[in-house]
């Protein structure tokens, strides 16, 4: 199994992260703030592209931020400057105890996401909290309506799930949770929907966030055989169709919280 990371390692994909962290900032953080003190991990921070939110949001917290991969903890030290310790670890042999616990695009991208957060609990204390945001691929619709986009993005979700991991995963995190032992598990929706009307979620959004991640994976689709390269032009033509003056796009993402017993 191919367990890399889907979307790559590259600076447009650094350039998308922190598109999608900045255009939805407050649709992601709204509600999220951690007292002054309190012992907070970032799991999987990647480029630190929801790190910086993180700390405009609780400025006062004693915040670290560990990810497996040194170019993107380098290029965070970047984004972020001072007030955050970073530290380089793979999520299952990370230790400690930490008050809160935040994971935004991470289980997405793991075999065993169960697994992940039995050992999450571990490092919270006694009623500390988990806050996990991901998305769910198959929550996009979007006008005008397009056979090709679907399937571009149905490309996606495959190119994930061969990678190990799962682009539907928001829809099950309840279960994941709740099979992690974490109590007073809530899971809310978080809607996406942009037109004519909000023109810097189409930009930032639309465009720059979801169409740049499946046009991303495009030359992997190709060459595996998902998809034939006049097929997947077309459909990311089509993606990019719905930014236009009468184009629609819909998207929801999952934020769940739970408490440590």
């Amino acid at each position: 199994m191919d367990t890399t990371y889907v979307h790559g390692y590259t600076a447009p994909e650094a350039r998308r992260l922190g598109d999608q962290a900045d255009t939805l900032a407050e649709l992601l953080h709204a509600g999220t703030a951690y007292p002054a003190g309190s012992r907070v991990l970032e799991v999987g921070c990647g480029v630190g592209a929801q790190t910086v939110h993180l700390l405009a949001r609780s400025p006062h917290a004693r915040l670290t931020a560990v990810d497996v991969s040194a170019e993107s903890l380098a290029e965070a030290r970047a984004r972020v400057g001072p007030g955050v310790e970073f530290r380089q670890a793979d999520l299952f042999t990370l230790d400690g105890e930490y008050d809160h616990l935040f994971v935004c695009f991470v289980l997405e991208h793991l075999a065993e996401p169960e697994k992940a957060l039995t050992h999450l609990k571990t490092l919270l204390r006694p009623g500390g909290t988990i806050t996990v945001v991901e998305g769910d691929h198959g929550s996009a619709f979007f006008h005008p309506r397009s056979e090709h986009a679907q399937a571009a993005i149905g490309c996606l979700v495959r190119l994930q799930a061969g990678a190990g991991g799962d682009a539907l995963i928001g829809r099950r995190l309840y279960p994941l949770l709740d099979a992690a032992g974490f109590a007073e598990v809530r899971v809310e929706p978080r809607t996406v929907y942009a037109d004519a009307s909000r023109p810097a979620l189409v930009t930032g959004f639309t465009r720059d966030t979801f169409t740049a991640m499946v046009e991303g994976v495009g030359e992997t689709a190709v060459a595996r055989g998902l998809a034939t390269a006049d097929g997947w032009a077309r459909g990311v033509a089509d993606l990019h169709r719905t930014t236009g003056p009468d184009g629609t796009f819909h998207y929801t993402f999952f934020k769940a919280t739970g408490r440590a017993s």
